[in-house]
């Protein structure tokens, strides 16, 4: 092996070229080897001489890739590390990220509308927040004379889009006090202790910029609760944050508001008196506030006879997001009704009309129920035949309470908290829910029993609460559970499911029983197997209507069958003897029968070769031969 060791100095330092050049080998002597190290011991002095005589510049530059992506980790100190001299670093400057700045918005006064008056449907809401946040941020005095602590935190909770965030704003405007706003993803870092330090940093700023208002937006990322969470991040970002709650006692002008809307999901410790010391309600608006938010949302735009108050009246769970969307969705319908192409000119006058509200709103779906299956029946009673005396108990005990409450209010009278439809199966039970739902103007939900049960343990009950939760939100609006039998079996008689349908059980009886502080919550069950159902699910108080649908008689047969052929072409269709010869048929089975009949007419007009489908009739030779095959497939065990 052979290295070659060549040193050579720049002519300009009046230097011979020194080479050393040595065959190291097995047998190499060692005095060869110390011969060429002094040498450059010698090379070495004679370069330091001409340096102190200013013979010689150096310029020394260090090019390194940053390491600012490394995090630092255990107990290294971020500043460890010796520079000797003045150490030029430009891919280090570039990379660097600069320490995180809050921005405090200052109270603007220029515009001409006071900003709480964007925000409609919230009136007690805003009136609440008022007193609130104003008098400890405005008139502090009032307090101290009456020996009241201030208002430190404020956690605003409701459904997504009924305008938490947008009333946080504009109280901050319109108060006139400095506003800090964060969202919860936005403290977090990367490095450790970083979320921690950036909260630090938000408090003192705001506390330095009283009066100020901090807004936490979607605080469940930031403190959720400690008992379910695995990072310690988490765990101790939720300890700062309560470190700094309480070291605001002492602070004066600084309030907080916090939004969210899994309150379940925040750590229990901030949701005391003393933090939070309030937790304001946002629901969804009732008929009036719908109302209002859509005056609010049509200032601009030019409306042609458009009744608001009856697209309000449709609008049913409908929060202020889902109304800004119904807006968009009729401007835009009535901007491809007048610009068909974007070629053609525009038209001098440009009008939304109420058809382009009624299209936009069977569109909009309401933000509250789009995790859960819902449904907007379009069913009216008289589709329903027969089953007169029931339509009319329905009615007089769910949509009065709906429709007139001032009139149940006045008479002390109470609606069912639930009604169970029981009976033959094809009898007409989800009809019925579907008709009581569509004509009473609420939303409707419907389930089936077997999905709300789940293989993980604790599921089957946390599906029966969120589908509560979610019909509170949504109220006024109609559960309807469709065999029910399998949800709500009698306790006790299964040992080999590990007691979830004894919980699941239990679960409803305590939502049902829950539903008696939000009346415009109806739950309708049906089965064809009462005597399964548990025996408490029964009583008052939880199933207060207990209404049998048996089968129909002759006329009740009359009428279904004059609901389902009222639109066929009939030729010489006695319906009345039809009716009497379908003794014990339900109404799905009369369905069927006029179904079966159209089918008949169909292939025998196609058998004969005609093209004129206006031609066709059904006659009673159809309905006979439906009848016969039907007839036979019942007697069929």
């Amino acid at each position: 092996m052979h290295r070659l060791v060549k040193i050579v100095t720049p002519e300009s330092m009046g230097l011979e070229p020194i080479a050393i050049s040595h065959h190291l080998t097995g047998s190499t002597s060692m005095d060869n080897l110390f011969k060429g190290f002094e040498q450059l011991i010698e090379l070495a002095k004679a370069l330091e001489e001409k340096a102190e005589q200013g013979e010689i510049k150096t310029d020394i530059q260090f090019r390194s890739r940053s390491l600012s992506s490394i995090p630092r980790q255990g107990n290294i100190p971020s500043g460890m590390g010796v520079r000797r001299g003045p150490v030029t670093s430009p891919s280090a400057d570039a990379t660097s990220a600069p320490p995180p700045e809050v921005t405090v918005t200052p109270p603007t006064r220029d515009s001409k509308t006071p900003p709480l008056q964007t925000v409609g449907g919230l009136a007690p809401v805003l009136k609440e927040l008022r007193e609130l946040v104003e008098i400890p941020l405005k008139r502090p005095e009032l307090l101290q004379r009456l020996g009241l602590e201030p208002t430190k935190g404020v956690l605003l909770v409701g459904p997504p889009g009924t305008g938490k965030t947008l009333t946080a704003r504009a109280l901050a405007e319109d108060l006139g006090v400095n506003y800090i706003a964060i969202v919860g993803p936005e403290v977090m870092g990367k490095y450790y202790g970083e979320a921690e330090g950036r909260l630090r940093a938000i408090f003192e700023k705001a506390a330095k910029s009283a009066p100020c208002l901090v807004f936490i937006d979607e605080i469940d990322s930031l403190a959720p609760d400690r008992s379910k969470v695995e990072g310690e991040v988490e765990k101790r970002l939720v300890a700062q944050l309560l470190g700094l709650m309480d070291g605001f006692a002492k602070a004066e002008g600084v309030i907080v508001l916090a939004a969210t809307n899994r309150p379940d999901h925040l750590d229990p410790a901030l949701r005391r008196p003393g933090r939070f010391d309030r937790e304001v309600q946002f629901r969804v608006p009732d008929r009036d506030g719908r109302l209002e938010i859509l005056q609010i949302l049509t200032q601009s735009m030019p409306l042609d006879s458009v009744d608001l108050g009856a697209i309000a009246d449709l609008a049913v769970g409908l929060v202020g997001a889902d109304l800004k969307a119904l807006c968009q969705k009729a401007a835009y319908s009535a901007l491809r009704r007048l610009v068909p192409s974007l070629d053609e000119p525009l038209p001098e006058e440009m009008t939304l009309t109420q058809q382009d509200f009624l299209q936009a709103i069977k569109e909009v779906k309401p933000a509250v129920l789009r995790s859960v299956e819902i449904e907007s029946p379009d069913v009216a009673w008289d589709d329903i035949g027969g089953l007169d005396d029931l339509k009319q108990t329905l009615q007089e005990s769910v949509e009065g309470a709906l429709l007139y409450p001032e009139l149940y209010q006045q008479t002390g009278a109470k609606a069912p908290r639930g009604i169970l439809l029981w009976g033959p199966p094809g009898t007409g039970k989800t009809l019925l829910a579907k008709a009581l739902a569509s004509q009473a103007r609420a939303n409707f939900i419907a389930v089936n029993g077997p999905e709300l049960l789940s293989r993980w343990v604790g599921a089957a009950e946390q599906a029966v609460r969120e589908l509560f939760g979610k019909a509170r939100q949504a109220a006024p609006c109609v559960v309807f559970v469709d065999e029910i039998d399998t949800l709500a079996p009698a306790r006790g008689r299964f040992s080999g499911d590990s007691g979830v349908s004894d919980r699941v059980v239990g679960q409803l009886l305590t939502e049902l029983d829950g539903l008696q502080g939000c009346p415009n919550v109806l739950l309708i069950g049906a089965t064809n197997r009462p005597d399964a159902l548990d025996p408490a699910l029964l009583r008052a108080g939880r199933l207060d209507l207990q209404l049998k649908i048996d089968l129909p008689d002759q006329a009740s047969r009359l009428a279904i069958l004059q609901v389902h052929n009222q639109d066929r072409p009939l030729k010489g269709v006695d319906l009345a003897s039809w009716a009497a010869q379908t003794e014990g048929w339900n109404g799905a089975d009369l369905a069927l029968l006029s179904n079966q009949a159209a089918l008949e007419a169909v292939r025998h007009y196609r058998a004969t070769g005609l093209a004129d489908p206006t031609q066709i009739r059904i006659s009673n030779d159809e309905f006979a031969a439906a009848y016969q095959a039907l007839a036979t497939q019942r007697q069929t065990p």
